[in-house]
C-alpha cells in the first residue's frame, strides 16, 4: 500500500496532521515550508524538526518525485521532461525560457478527453486525473532543476497549459492552486498562475467564486460552426457564452483574460474570422494570443503564412485589441502548443496504453 504524500495537504491539514500525532501544531507549518520553499524531497533534509520525528514522517508518508524518463533541451533553451508516475503512467511537463524569468507549463491529467482536432495530445485519449501532489511535484521538480543549474532567473509563471484540461480536474486544481499561492509557501501571485480551459462554463463558475487566477479560453474560433469542427465540447457552449462568462471572471490585479486562438491555414484565418472575432470581443479588455498552428504529420492542418498573421493581429489591434503572436518555443523538441505527448509516451508507457494511431507523434 503506498504511502500518502504530504504535497497533497493543504498546510491547514499539516498542522491538523502534525497534532494528531502528538506534536505541536506549528511543525505542520515548518514542513510544509520545507516541502514548498525549499523544494524538500526527503524528510531528512527538514533539520529543524526533531530526528524521532522526521523518522516517523519518513516510515508513514511519502515525498516521492516523479521519475523523470527522459529530459530533452531545445536549442532556444526550453526544457521538456517526461515524467513517469507512481503507477507508470506518464505526463510531460516544460520549463520555458523568458527575458528575465521562466515560466513552467504544468499538467493535470494523463492524456486528455477532449481531443480537440488541431492537439496531438487528444490523440493519446485520457487515463486518469493527476493528484494534487502530482501536479505540485512538476514544480518542485523544475525549480530543483533550475538551481542544480545554477540558475539565478526565477520560476515566476506557472501556467496550467500541458497534457489535460485542468477544469475536468477542478478539486485537485484550486487546492494546488491554493498551495502555490500560499504566502507561507510557494508564495505565487494569482496573477502568476494561469489556468488555460476549453471552456466549460460550470467549473469556470466555480473556480472563479473559490479561487480565481489569470484566465486564459482556448476559444480558436469566432463562430460556432468553425468551433464545433475543431473542439469537439464547443457543441455544449456557444461562443457568446463562453465570452460572457469571461467578462464576469474576476480580473486579477486589473489583468487580461487572455483568448488563445491556434490560427490555421483556410480554417480560421481569414478577414472575415479577424472581423468576427473583433466583433466579438468588442468593449471588454481582453488580450487575443494568437498562436500560428505547429504542423505534425497526425494532424490534417497546415499552418497560415506569416503574412496573414500579422494581416489577422494588425486588423484586431486597429480595432484597439490587444493582440499579441505567440513565437512558438520548444518547437524542435515537440514541446510546443498541441504538441505534448504522442510519441514519447508511447515509447515509454509501460502497458502500451496509447492508441496506434499516436505513433510517431509528439
Amino acid at each position: 500500500m503506498d504511502k500518502p504524500d504530504l504535497r497533497n495537504y493543504s498546510i491547514e491539514e499539516l498542522k491538523d496532521l502534525i497534532s494528531s500525532l502528538g506534536e505541536p501544531s506549528y511543525r505542520g507549518e515548518q514542513i510544509f515550508h520545507w516541502i514548498t520553499c525549499k523544494n524538500a524531497i526527503t524528510f531528512e533534509e527538514m533539520t529543524d524538526l526533531p530526528k524521532s520525528l522526521r523518522s516517523e514522517l519518513s516510515w508513514k508518508f511519502s515525498l516521492n518525485l516523479p521519475e523523470v524518463v527522459e529530459k530533452e533541451k531545445d536549442v532556444d533553451g526550453t526544457v521538456k521532461f517526461a515524467l513517469r508516475l507512481k503507477d507508470s503512467n506518464l505526463i510531460e511537463t516544460v520549463i520555458i525560457p523568458e527575458r528575465d524569468h521562466y515560466t513552467l507549463c504544468v499538467s493535470t491529467q494523463v492524456g486528455c478527453p477532449i481531443g480537440c482536432k488541431f492537439c496531438v495530445t487528444g490523440k493519446i485519449g485520457f487515463k486518469r486525473n493527476l493528484e494534487v501532489s502530482e501536479i505540485i511535484s512538476q514544480v518542485v521538480l523544475a525549480r530543483r532543476y533550475l538551481k542544480e543549474k545554477g540558475e539565478i532567473l526565477p520560476l515566476r509563471n506557472i501556467v496550467f497549459m500541458g497534457m489535460g484540461e485542468p477544469l475536468l480536474n477542478l478539486q485537485n486544481l484550486i487546492k494546488a492552486l491554493k498551495i502555490l499561492a500560499h504566502p507561507k509557501g510557494f508564495n505565487y501571485s494569482r496573477k502568476r498562475l494561469t489556468v488555460s480551459t476549453v471552456g466549460l462554463v460550470k467549473e469556470m463558475e466555480i473556480l472563479a467564486r473559490e479561487f480565481p487566477v489569470a484566465l486564459a479560453l482556448s476559444l480558436h474560433a469566432p463562430t460556432d460552426e468553425i468551433r464545433k469542427r475543431l473542439i469537439p465540447v464547443a457543441k455544449k457552449y456557444s461562443v457568446e457564452e463562453l465570452i460572457s462568462v469571461c467578462k464576469t471572471f474576476p480580473r486579477i490585479k486589473n489583468g487580461r483574460t487572455t483568448i488563445e486562438y491556434v490560427i490555421i491555414k483556410n480554417v480560421n484565418d481569414s478577414m472575415e474570422c479577424a472581423k468576427k472575432l473583433a466583433e466579438l470581443l468588442e468593449g471588454y479588455p481582453f488580450k487575443v494570443n494568437l498562436i500560428p498552428f505547429n504542423p505534425h504529420p497526425e494532424l490534417p492542418f497546415e499552418r497560415p503564412s506569416q503574412e496573414d498573421v500579422e494581416r489577422f493581429q494588425k486588423y484586431l489591434l486597429s480595432k484597439r485589441i490587444l493582440t499579441t503572436v505567440r513565437r512558438s518555443k520548444g518547437l524542435g523538441i515537440k514541446a510546443a502548443c498541441g504538441q505534448l505527448g504522442a510519441k514519447l509516451l508511447k515509447s515509454l508507457s509501460p502497458d502500451s496504453m496509447y492508441k496506434k494511431s499516436a505513433l510517431g507523434t509528439g
